[in-house]
């Protein structure tokens, strides 16, 4: 059944049986034959097929999504057996919300490959929610997210600590301000947040409503770096990671507004599953550690 999962699977993803065969290594008719054998074992069509492309029906995204989880299970079973005679190797699929994920973990990633060559890290980077769920979907091995999680399903584990900071641009009065200011004197000011369901855009929701503070307006902008641009811009201030940010203070590209009660302190955590790791994952949770504790 794997097989016919995976074959299925590609064929979704390429969108063509043409293109999947090609990436297979297959013939397009034995392709063919796999999907229709595994429709007739499911008991329902699973693709609408044209010349040019095929699309999935309501029964094929069923099938899609949990051939998706099925066989990361299936990769995982493997991993675990092969980790009993074997150093750590083999694939490992890893989350990240987006400050640590672009920030903080490709100098990770290469420290591990460096120590463990043979292991092969798949990265995704997606806001907090979206880690969780596919990590609930087996889809992730490990997830890294921001703030911490309560979940009977998942390991969670506070790793390291965030510091935010208030920035604008350099050129912004209140930068070059003596003295500290109050977030209320803030109210002004247009604020440039991350979208709803991101860890960072959680992180200032709490430091808002710890301070009853509600800004009068709100630009809502879907990635750190276009925030970062805005702000160096003069479009607004914003509330960021000083992690994501080292490069623009140093360059002096952005500047920090010395507000009372600053840095506002959230936390990075993993999250895993409660069943057995691989050792792929144990030593990327080991190099995670390893590489954090350099800067505490």
């Amino acid at each position: 059944m794997d097989q016919y999962l995976q074959i299925f699977v590609k064929v979704v993803e390429k969108g063509n049986f043409s293109k999947a065969a090609e990436e297979l290594h297959m013939t397009q008719p034995a392709v063919s034959q796999y999907i229709k054998s595994l429709e007739e074992q499911i008991g329902a069509r699973l693709l609408e097929r044209t010349n040019k492309f095929v699309r999935l029906n309501q029964a094929g995204e069923i099938v899609y999504y949990h051939a998706q989880e099925i066989l990361a299970l299936m990769t995982k079973m493997q991993s675990l057996v092969d980790d009993l005679t074997n150093n750590a190797s083999g694939p490992i699929t890893i989350g990240a919300s987006y400050t640590f994920g672009e920030y903080l973990l490709p100098h990770i990633i290469a420290r591990m490959q460096h120590n463990y060559p043979h292991i092969q890290p798949s990265i995704k980077i997606h806001n907090s929610k979206e880690i969780i769920e596919l990590v609930s979907s087996h889809l992730l091995d490990i997830g890294i997210i921001e703030g911490f999680l309560h979940n009977d399903q998942l390991n969670s584990e506070v790793v390291s600590e965030d510091k935010m900071v208030i920035v604008a641009s350099p050129d912004h009065s209140l930068t070059n301000k003596t003295g500290t200011l109050s977030l209320a004197e803030l109210a002004e000011e247009t604020w440039i947040l991350r979208e709803e369901g991101s860890g960072t855009r959680e992180a200032a929701e709490n430091l808002f409503s710890s301070r009853q503070f509600t800004p009068k307006k709100i630009m809502e902008f879907g990635s750190t770096q276009l925030i970062k641009e805005s702000v160096q811009a003069g479009l607004g201030i914003s509330l960021l990671s000083r992690w994501a940010i080292e490069k623009e203070l140093r360059n002096g590209y952005l500047g920090v507004i010395d507000v009372e009660g600053l840095p506002f302190i959230r936390n990075f955590s993993i999250i895993t599953h409660t069943t057995f790791q691989t050792k792929a994952v144990k030593t990327f949770i080991e190099t995670l550690r390893e590489y954090l504790s350099d800067f505490e």
